[in-house]
């Protein structure tokens, strides 16, 4: 999931984007799918199945269907070239890192190795929307920044009901 938000940054195009975050959305699902698996609770079965129809079918479209009719071009120039932002992502990532040994140190979930990568993956959509220039790359972002949100809370809690994926959810559209 990680890499598919350093793709937004690597490449320029709006359907790279769009394609980035489809990725990430299917591989969120598949990982509340297996979370579900080993948990043996059918509500994240539901939240997975969710996920796929939601962000990984629906909100692709609606944005293919937004840059098709704004006509949303490339990412020429944004506030921060590709070379830095991909260097301020990998120390981002190496921040959430250090962040987060703290918490893998105190909790015994199975999920515990996945929090640092969903923190990191956070800091980096945080990072997407503040150095892109362009309205959909920014939404993209906000996009990665909720399966972040939701991935995080997946790994910290071994599972989430589905309740509280449709508030967060709401909270980041």
């Amino acid at each position: 999931m990680l890499l598919t938000a350093l793709i937004v940054l690597w490449r320029k195009t709006v359907p790279a984007f769009v394609t980035a975050y489809r990725w990430q959305s299917w591989l969120l699902a598949a990982v509340t799918a297996a979370v579900a698996h080993f948990v043996g609770d059918w509500r994240l079965y539901a939240v997975a199945a969710v996920l796929v129809m939601l962000k990984g079918v629906a909100i692709p479209a609606l944005l293919r269907t937004m840059q098709r009719r704004f006509g949303a071009q490339a990412e020429v120039k944004p506030y921060v070239n590709t070379e830095t932002s991909l260097l301020a992502a990998g120390l981002l990532v190496l921040f959430a890192y250090v962040l987060a040994r703290r918490w893998m140190a105190v909790t015994d979930l199975p999920t515990r190795e996945a929090l640092p990568l969903a923190m990191a993956l956070l800091f980096v959509s945080l990072f997407i929307i503040v150095s892109r220039k362009k309205a959909i790359t920014q939404v993209i972002g906000f996009l990665m920044l909720e399966n972040a949100i939701a991935l995080l809370a997946v790994a910290g809690t071994y599972g989430v009901p589905l309740l509280v994926e449709f508030g967060v959810f709401l909270d980041a559209m």
